[in-house]
């Protein structure tokens, strides 16, 4: 069984990381007392006054008792009553943990009060801060030599383009080579690329193929999936807007009477998913197709910067304007 301390304090403005330590600690700690073991304090109930009246509570619970309180950035110092932090610092080591969990940014913090409170019952700080963009190469070459692989600077690139600015994506990645390659595996940019942007980009074509078939609701649903991974919206347009040159490719060599053997010898996918393309290219037909890569080409621009609204906005309504012929 794990080694409990008394109380942590999970915070950061990563907020996929701190939910991702939550989420694990919850799960760590359902295993040893149950579901039912596990008290969560949330909203109205995860006041200061509130969780200190709660953590003062008798319980009848057998075993360890666990309390998660969320929201703790919220708080404002002047809240935290000398009751909570003293109930903070009485809690008894051998049968109470309580997390509290804070999602920060620029405005909201976790107070010092209860970052003392923790830090003095001997409690756990647990920061989780986000890295700019041209730290995360660096941040998963390091990662990757805890995961027992290497991979160099090059590689490590790589795999911040395909697959996003989310380090919680990445570290699912970076953990899938590891098993995938083994310790001590020396990987290079071909082979991370290979391993990991076949999955992005086929996701994808099935961005493009809703926008194809004129599906608005799937289109806009596989955008918002790819960018809640991590995609950038310019990379993302930059894919976009290749895939669907190739299906007006292909609409066009049809048109002109090409058969599938002769489009096959140049356009270079999987027999199936040729099949596939040439079968919407032709139902699309030339000129919608056309219109939907000329829409796109402006939507690149927008994630550029020109444009005045919200870059996300400006996807989701080319989006409907290009499916809007069905």
């Amino acid at each position: 069984m794990p080694v409990w301390l008394p109380a942590y304090l999970i915070h950061g403005d990563d907020h996929d990381r701190v939910g991702e330590r939550r989420s694990r600690m919850k799960a760590t700690a359902e295993v040893e007392v149950g579901p039912e073991g596990i008290e969560h304090l949330d909203g109205d109930a995860a006041t200061p006054d509130a969780v200190a009246a709660t953590l003062s509570a008798m319980t009848l619970g057998i075993g360890r008792r666990f309390v998660i309180v969320e929201g703790v950035e919220r708080w404002k110092d002047a809240e935290v009553a000398p009751e909570l932090v003293g109930v903070v610092r009485a809690i008894d080591a051998a049968t109470t943990t309580v997390a509290f969990v804070a999602m920060e940014d620029k405005r909201l913090q976790a107070p010092a009060a209860l970052v003392a409170a923790v830090e003095k019952v001997g409690g756990a700080l647990v920061k989780e801060e986000a890295l700019k963009a041209r730290d995360l190469p660096r941040w998963a070459k390091e990662r990757a030599g805890q995961l027992g692989i290497e991979l160099d600077g090059a590689a490590a690139q790589a795999l911040v383009s395909h697959v996003g600015e989310r380090r919680v994506r990445l570290e699912r990645e970076l953990e899938k080579l590891a098993l995938e390659h083994g310790e001590g595996a020396r990987l290079s940019t071909a082979d991370v690329e290979g391993a990991v942007s076949d999955g992005a980009e086929q996701q994808v074509w099935g961005l493009v193929d809703a926008i194809v078939g004129g599906d608005r609701t799937g289109a806009v649903e596989a955008y918002l999936t790819l960018r809640a991974q991590g995609e950038s919206l310019p990379r993302l347009t930059g894919l976009l807007q290749s895939r669907m040159r190739t299906a007006l490719e292909i609409a066009r060599r049809l048109d002109a009477g090409e058969d599938r053997g002769s489009i096959a010898k140049t356009v270079r996918m999987p027999p199936w998913q040729l099949d596939r393309r040439i079968a919407e290219a032709r139902d699309a037909g030339v000129g919608a197709l056309a219109t939907a890569v000329d829409r796109i080409a402006r939507l690149e621009l927008a994630a550029r910067g020109d444009s005045t609204l919200d870059p996300d906005t400006e996807a989701i309504r080319t989006i409907g304007a290009v499916t809007a012929r069905r």
